[in-house]
């Protein structure tokens, strides 16, 4: 079983930074892609960006392409999502989200979601 812990929501204000990290139990990260997702209250769950194995594709949604960063490093099971310049409309739980079709390693695999609230 792939568990998924999530770090590093909070409060901030407008403007303000945050980094998420998404830290996977066992040493297979190189197995999978990562998603991260937002949900905020009575909306639909929001694919924000998304790393590929080997970081060759990086995709972000165009509500945060320019602020979000989001990295991998395999041999320390660590994504991080790198969230700048803050708006409200970014406050969200924050959800990481590991995905895989190699044959061993099949599964789709969530974390417990993490609160981000942007607000002054």
């Amino acid at each position: 079983q792939v568990q998924l812990v999530e770090s590093g929501g909070g409060l901030v204000q407008p403007g303000g930074s945050l980094r998420l990290s998404c830290a996977v139990t066992r040493s297979i990260l190189t197995f999978y892609d990562i998603n991260w997702y937002r949900q905020a209250p009575g909306k639909q769950r929001e694919l924000v960006a998304n790393v590929s194995i080997a970081s060759t594709n990086i995709h972000y949604a165009d509500s945060v392409k320019g602020r979000f960063t989001t990295s991998r490093d395999n041999a320390k099971n660590t994504v991080i999502l790198q969230m700048n310049n803050l708006k409200p409309e970014d406050t969200a739980v924050y959800y990481c989200n590991a995905r895989s079709n190699i044959i061993g390693f099949k599964g789709d695999y969530w974390g417990q979601g993490t609160q981000v609230t942007v607000a002054s």
